[in-house]
């Protein structure tokens, strides 16, 4: 057979997972999710397949420095376990920027995605990470 005509599919086995690294100093939360949210995907690669994770593992250093839109009127709604108690209304610029980055993520992802997904996001509050053997690709944005 003539293998010139056929298509490369990916399969589990033909994985190759880079880690990023992305610098949230100065970066605005939508355009930062947006991307992490690609990368998580794989849909960078151009052998990308809906149907196979060929997702990239990314850190996320500086998220304490990360703008926000102060005057936006945002507000995460905590619901307790109980009826009848009283709804917990915070603003999303009071909250940690660790939880605010994962929460946007989140709502970019699909339920059955979620999971398996969030758990290659990794989220530093400075510089210091645990990851520095890997073989880092720093992403400016």
């Amino acid at each position: 057979m003539n293998s010139l005509n056929k298509t490369f599919v990916p399969t589990n086995d033909s994985k190759n997972r880079n880690w990023f690294l992305i610098d949230c100093e100065g970066q605005k939360l939508g355009r930062l999710a947006t991307t992490v949210v690609t990368l998580l995907k794989g849909k960078t690669k151009p052998y990308y397949c809906p149907s196979v994770d060929l997702g990239d593992h990314i850190i996320l250093i500086n998220a304490d420095l990360i703008l926000l839109n102060e005057n936006s009127k945002h507000y995460i709604v905590n619901k307790p376990g109980r009826p009848g108690r009283s709804l917990k209304i915070r603003n999303v610029v009071d909250c940690l920027p660790k939880f605010t980055i994962q929460r946007a993520v989140k709502g970019m992802l699909s339920n059955t995605e979620t999971k398996r997904l969030m758990r290659r996001l990794n989220i530093y509050n400075n510089q210091n990470h645990p990851h520095k053997t890997q073989n880092l690709i720093k992403i400016t944005l």
